[in-house]
């Protein structure tokens, strides 16, 4: 990385602090713009924010990991265009009581997911306010961009990995107690799938798009995008292991921040994993409008998912 020669005052040096401790996971930060490299692919782009009190809080995350998750929700926009990433674009807005150390903390866990992925972190913004925050920019290439729309009748819908962990974990820290191991991982550092998207994509994918507010929610939003209803099996929905409720599958279901991957494949696909990540059939396209959720053929009430103004 080219090293970030900036004038004094304290906010250069805070910047000069996290410049230092990115190193290879930065891109010559300290210019007012980013050149973004010409590179074969179909440029795209995406914006996420992530609010203290809202998205996380530090009484159960680190600011490593809060930075790793804002910057994975952003990036697994980037997955379901079925595109590689680039890098990232981080608008931090931090306490004025914050200390260098904390973001360079929070930093760390941003420039950890971009690196993940391959990607880099390309520059951002940073200022002073009430609580902790990020937007996060994300830019990706595509071969073959995907969209939530493009599903037919006939489709067959897959999920990638597994669902509810980090519900989970949301519900052991509101009942007061922790959650295990492996949910508080699924909730803290969850993986953007973006070789599964790529590959998806490149084996003729006709709609997809990423879990954030919940199977159920999600499946609606790509229904309504390809104008096509999703039956979804419940009893086939992959359900993480962390999962304890007396029903785990709709628990799972209706749990948001998984950020797997919900895909439509065409008629006949018959997949198992997608570069490595499980990949699970759960439902299928038809003529109509609308999810439908089924347990041994009979429509369930749906759910309600994640609604930020609900």
């Amino acid at each position: 990385m080219t090293e970030a020669r900036l004038g004094p005052g304290a906010e250069f040096d805070r910047i000069r602090a996290i410049a230092t401790a990115l190193g290879s996971r930065g891109r010559a930060l300290g210019d007012d713009c980013a050149v973004i490299p010409d590179e074969p692919g179909t440029l795209v782009a995406s914006t996420d924010t992530s609010e203290e009190g809202v998205h996380f809080r530090l009484d159960w995350l680190t600011l490593e990991e809060a930075g790793y998750r804002a910057a994975t929700s952003a990036l697994s926009d980037l997955a379901a265009a079925g595109a590689r990433a680039v890098g990232v674009f981080t608008a931090l807005t931090a306490p004025r009581a914050a200390t260098t150390a904390d973001l360079v903390s929070f930093m760390n866990g941003v420039g950890d997911a971009a690196e993940s992925v391959d990607g880099v972190v390309l520059g951002g913004d940073l200022t002073a306010g009430a609580r902790w925050s990020a937007t996060i920019t994300v830019m990706g290439r595509a071969e073959r961009v995907m969209s939530r729309r493009g599903a037919r009748p006939g489709d067959v819908v897959y999920v990638t990995g597994r669902l509810g962990g980090a519900r989970a974990a949301l519900e052991a820290w509101l009942e007061g107690g922790a959650p295990d191991a492996a949910s508080r991982a699924a909730f803290a550092h969850p993986s953007a799938r973006i070789g599964a998207g790529r590959w998806l994509a490149a084996h003729g994918a006709t709609a997809m798009l990423d879990l954030s507010d919940g199977l159920a929610g999600d499946a609606g939003h790509l229904a309504a995008a390809s104008e096509v209803r999703i039956d979804l099996d419940l009893e086939a929905v992959p359900v993480h292991p962390s999962v304890v409720a007396p029903d785990r599958a709709l628990f799972a279901a209706a749990g948001g921040e998984d950020y797997e991957l919900l895909v439509c494949l065409p008629a006949g696909s018959a997949y198992e994993t997608a570069m490595g990540v499980p990949l699970t059939r759960i439902g299928v396209a038809a003529e109509g409008q609308g999810v439908r959720l089924l347990r041994d053929g009979r429509a369930v009430a749906l759910p309600a998912s994640y609604n930020h103004f609900g």
